[in-house]
């Protein structure tokens, strides 16, 4: 029996905006508010607008991190001003976090509402213009984007850096810098050669291409073959090795989406069809150990496995089971670390994205996920009893969420388990010792070389000493130590660590 509080997704949408006219451009706001559209004629209820109570949007990458802000208008209050574009009044409204895991963790927080009679119908709904915003910016044309819709703006969850002020100041800001890390970490417990982890990096994401290919919202419908991803050349730079440029998520995309969650009784009420109807199963949010630095494993992450023995615990389902894949793919190592955790085999025949992933399909800021959650909508109400599986990120690697996803109703009581009852046993797990100010022999661990357009810049290095076995990370600038980082196994290589001028420490390859 369906309990008449179990919250149902009933529509969606989806826009890409490709325009080369930036007076035609529309803004993000409009452009959540074309996708909202989209959803509330997906749901067949005419009228749906006057029954909306509550309108959630995810954070714009403008307003994300503790970075300067672009020279862009910021709308004051993103949740209210869609809500006036569409003509809904009286609406709760609430404006989400930084991090690409907050699509579903806000539709995790949404249901619960709904189970628990807080709300109704929810809007949910996400934008980035950033494609719109670079080229206005290089040309010095201004917007003139941005409005106070006046009310009072609600935050949920938090904002809080992504790494310590010695990780950044060594190289953790960017994600570009960051998930090769994880990688090069990851080659190790694979044990794989430079040239096969490389051949096989491509080999991972040329299936990405052609689902990206097939998909009508793609910001890069192009297939590419393997050898194409894996090689570096004038066309496919190293971002930061290994990382070619094909292998990086792009966020200068303008896209939007939106999604209608309700309760089981008002899509009765509406009369909204059966086969509209896609039911979340099962759901969890985490934080991994918050600094990366700090984390024990570089290589796995025992948050997303946790997470996972969550949602499937609650759905009764196992991995096996679910027909459609999408897993957070802003980098190769980012759908290493989800497939590992979730028992998801090398071999395994199902594709790990329904959408083409973030370098292919776009990588929507914040709002990625949104997209992926659309897309499984169309795949189950195509194939009805089907399973499908939606994994987020934020961060590095850092904040994660899941969502598991069918057409067959969730019988019995919805019920979310509280994240805090399973997050402490992150929380509690035995950490590295950082030394922030390292000196003397030590161990390679993980290292990657950021790249610009003339070819490497700077080698950033997370090694143990041999004395203590604390942690350290370090740079490098050293021409010969670059070409060796990339030309050469570093993994467990020997190098020296010494502070130097400007309070940075230094890293030299033996």
């Amino acid at each position: 029996m369906i309990n008449p509080r179990t919250p149902v997704l009933v529509g969606s949408g989806q826009i890409t905006q490709k325009i080369d006219n930036l007076s035609e451009a529309k803004d993000p706001i409009d452009l959540m508010k074309d996708s909202s559209v989209l959803a509330i004629n997906d749901t067949t209820v005419s009228d749906l607008s006057n029954h909306i109570d509550t309108v959630v949007t995810i954070r714009f990458i403008f307003d994300s991190g503790a970075g300067a802000r672009p020279p862009f208008s910021i709308f004051k209050n993103p949740p209210k001003s869609l809500a006036d574009r569409l003509g809904i009044e009286d609406a709760k409204t609430f404006y989400g976090p930084t991090g690409g895991n907050t699509p579903q963790y806000l539709l995790n927080i949404m249901a619960e509402k709904i189970s628990q009679g807080e709300s109704d119908v929810v809007l949910l709904s996400g934008s980035e213009c950033f494609s719109s915003m670079r080229k206005a910016s290089k040309q010095g044309i201004k917007t003139g984007w941005g409005e106070d819709s006046g009310g009072q703006r609600i935050d949920l969850g938090f904002e809080k850096a992504g790494g310590t002020d010695n990780e950044m100041k060594h190289g953790i800001a960017l994600p570009v810098n960051v998930y090769p890390l994880f990688e090069t970490a990851i080659r190790g417990r694979m044990g794989h050669s430079i040239e096969k982890h490389q051949n096989y990096l491509g080999e991972l994401f040329a299936p990405f291409t052609k689902i990206a290919k097939e998909h009508p919202n793609a910001w890069f419908p192009i297939e590419r073959s393997a050898v194409e991803i894996s090689t570096a050349n004038k066309a496919n730079r190293y971002i930061s090795y290994p990382y070619t440029k094909y292998m990086n998520a792009i966020m200068e995309v303008d896209q939007a989406s939106s999604l209608i969650m309700m309760s089981e009784e008002r899509a009765n009420l509406f009369s909204i069809p059966k086969e509209k109807r896609i039911y979340l199963h099962g759901c969890g949010d985490i934080n991994e150990v918050w600094n990366v630095t700090e984390r024990p494993e570089l290589h796995a992450s025992k948050a997303i496995r946790l997470m996972g023995e969550k949602a499937f615990e609650m759905s009764g389902w196992n991995i096996d089971q679910v027909d459609y894949l999408d897993l957070y793919s802003c980098f190769p190592s980012m759908v290493e670390l989800g497939r590992e955790a979730l028992d998801i085999g090398i071999k395994d025949s199902r594709d790990l994205t329904v959408t083409g992933g973030l370098p292919y399909f776009g990588g929507a800021g914040n709002n990625y996920v949104t997209h992926s959650i659309a897309t499984l909508m169309d795949k189950l109400r195509e194939k009805p009893g089907s399973k499908g599986l939606c994994t987020s990120n934020g961060w590095f690697a850092t904040k994660h969420g899941i969502g598991l996803y069918s057409s067959e109703p969730y019988e019995g009581d919805w019920k979310r388990e509280d994240p805090k009852s399973y997050q402490k046993d992150i929380d509690l797990m035995t950490k590295p010792e950082v030394d922030e100010k390292p000196s003397g022999d030590g161990k390679i661990e993980t290292y990657t070389v950021s790249n610009g357009r003339e070819g490497p810049e700077l080698g950033i290095v997370i090694g143990r000493l041999n004395s203590s076995n604390s942690r350290f990370i370090a740079i490098t600038q050293k021409d010969s130590d670059l070409e060796t980082m990339i030309s050469q196994e570093c993994l467990g290589r020997d190098c020296n660590v010494k502070q130097a001028e400007g309070n940075y420490s230094i890293v030299n390859i033996k």
